[in-house]
């Protein structure tokens, strides 16, 4: 376990990114989410992180209020990701250590989070690569 403990973010994070632009409306964002099995997108305006949109943020468009009326569907679906999306994100640059991803994906209890240098996005450091991570270093312990 003790290479579990010297792993970084860079040795595990996903680099290939699926990002979506600021004005990207709900209704494109529903079909993102159900053609990929991720719970978020990082919304990206010229290379940098703006925010993350969550499935979570798209369900929440939709909760009725006793102070709302029922807006169309239609009217809701055209909102985009500015105005839906979490804008302060937590955020890990490659080489924090995974011993402290872990710990903030168990005290967030969040499924990723995205991985920046120097304000730009460079990947996706998930709960599935903290697993492989772990994976690997029991792997390298038992031989």
């Amino acid at each position: 376990m003790y290479r579990f403990l010297e792993a970084r973010v860079a040795d595990y994070m996903t680099r290939a990114v699926t990002t979506v632009p600021p004005d990207m409306p709900v209704r494109e964002l529903e079909r993102l989410f159900s053609e990929h099995d991720f719970n978020g997108f990082p919304v990206v305006a010229a290379g940098t992180l703006v925010g993350l949109v969550t499935k979570f943020d798209v369900l929440k468009v939709f909760v009725f209020t006793p102070q709302t009326v029922v807006p169309h569907y239609d009217e809701l679906a055209s909102r985009t990701a500015t105005e839906i999306m979490t804008r302060d994100v937590v955020t890990f640059p490659p080489e924090t250590p995974l011993t402290r991803v872990l710990q903030t994906l168990i005290d967030a209890r969040v499924k990723s989070f995205p991985v920046v240098e120097h304000g730009r996005l460079i990947g996706i450091i998930a709960r599935e690569d903290i697993v492989r991570a772990l994976r690997d270093a029991a792997e390298m312990a038992s031989h």
